[in-house]
């Protein structure tokens, strides 16, 4: 699969929603029984069977717009970089410059989701929130695995808006999505879109692999990073990361990536009281068994081992990922590696369950694995490690945990 270009500063353009999820209702009246007719447009709202079971009836765009893009940032960064060049005679130099995103409000007290890369290096960070004047803000924690930092303002005199977070679980192919953000410069903007696909996979910037995430054609630019992506009803279902830029240029050409909110959630606790996140480490990439490996596997769920990262806890334990390539869903599959089905006897249908039990572990605690291989059970017990800061770029990126 190629690798999304990440954008320093993912940005979004108004537009429709795909599928003529926008189009209005058009109705027409007698006027006094005359010859003419008034035309009334009404906005179609965002309906999606799953949001309107779960949240009640569903909102337009501008319903959406008027609510919740108060609580959405304009991010301004003073970056400075240390490069190494032999011109320099290999003694580092500093380059300094801008980068711009976007955020969200978490809470009343003055946190603020954004993208780890969109204050990398920062110096100086500042929160600007429309027209008014822009605040000072300093990072309160950082996790490059996940690509999320949240930063902190004084809330003394901020009318602050905090956006509702949903939950990505039960997304669908096909579900409404609003991004508000500020591509290139262009603060407060909306655009709308679908979920493309799910279960994509992007690097973070650490070189590690986030799984899971949402692929939109919401229109996504620079500047958009770290703003909200939305459903019909309004609620946050992921952070806006990444684009594809199909190999030239840095515009949006219908395929952006947005680290999903469930995985965010799970960090903002460790962030906010430490200011990092620590991961037990098991050292490989995973693939949810679906319907889509129907006839493929001896399993209709589980977690398919895609790789194994060289010296991992995993290597150790004797885990093996898979050797043989197909396209599964439109998208690139090693098929023939282990096919994890329990950790701990606590069974596992998806790679979020893996990661997600991995995750509540701590460095130096053993786990019993059960997988399949050829169709055999198998046990091994795994000593987990702990995460290195950074994936060495030679070696293969591996999912969180």
């Amino acid at each position: 699969m190629q690798t999304p270009r990440s954008i320093l500063a993912l940005a979004l353009a108004s537009g429709v929603i795909g599928g003529g999820l926008v189009a209005g209702a058009v109705a027409a009246f007698d006027l006094g029984g005359s010859d003419k007719t008034t035309t009334v447009v009404q906005q179609a709202p965002l309906s999606t069977s799953n949001a309107s079971q779960r949240d009640g009836d569903a909102l337009t765009a501008r319903d959406i717009y008027k609510r919740d893009a108060p609580g959405v940032a304009f991010i301004t960064a003073q970056i400075v970089q240390r490069t190494s060049s032999p011109f320099d005679f290999g003694i580092p130099q500093e380059q300094r410059g801008t980068s711009t995103g976007s955020g969200f409000v978490l809470d009343k007290d003055g946190t603020i989701a954004t993208n780890a890369h969109v204050v990398d290096g920062a110096t100086k960070v500042t929160v600007q929130f429309g027209e008014n004047a822009s605040l000072p803000a300093r990072i309160l924690g950082v996790d490059k695995s996940t690509d999320l930092a949240l930063l902190k303002i004084d809330p003394k005199g901020a009318d602050l808006h905090p956006l509702a977070l949903g939950s990505s679980h039960g997304l669908q192919v096909g579900d409404p999505t609003i991004a508000i953000g500020n591509p290139f410069g262009l603060d407060r903007t909306l655009t709308t879109g679908v979920v493309s696909a799910l279960q994509r996979q992007i690097k973070a910037p650490n070189g590690f692999t986030i799984d899971n995430v949402i692929q939109t054609d919401a229109a996504i630019n620079p500047g958009n990073s770290g703003g909200p992506l939305l459903d019909a009803t309004g609620r946050v279902i992921g952070i806006n990361s990444q684009i594809e830029t199909a190999g030239g240029g840095n515009g949006n050409v219908g395929i952006g990536f947005a680290i999903p909110i469930d995985t965010i959630k799970q960090k903002i606790g460790d962030l906010k009281t430490k200011g990092t996140v620590q991961y037990a480490y098991l050292g490989v990439t995973s693939q949810t068994i679906d319907s889509s490996f129907a006839g493929l596997l001896p399993v209709k769920s589980g977690a398919l081992v895609q790789t194994v990262t060289a010296g991992s806890p995993a290597a150790k334990a004797g885990l093996q990922g898979g050797d043989i390539t197909a396209q599964i869903g439109g998208t690139p599959v090693s098929l023939g590696g282990d096919i994890v089905t329990k950790v701990d006897g606590q069974r596992v249908k998806t790679a979020d369950d893996l990661s997600a039990i991995i995750g509540r572990h701590e460095a130096g605690d053993k786990v019993k694995i059960e997988f399949l291989r050829d169709g055999r059970s198998k046990t091994v017990e795994v000593t987990l490690g702990r995460r290195p800061a950074s994936l060495p770029s030679d070696q293969q990126a591996e999912q969180v945990p």
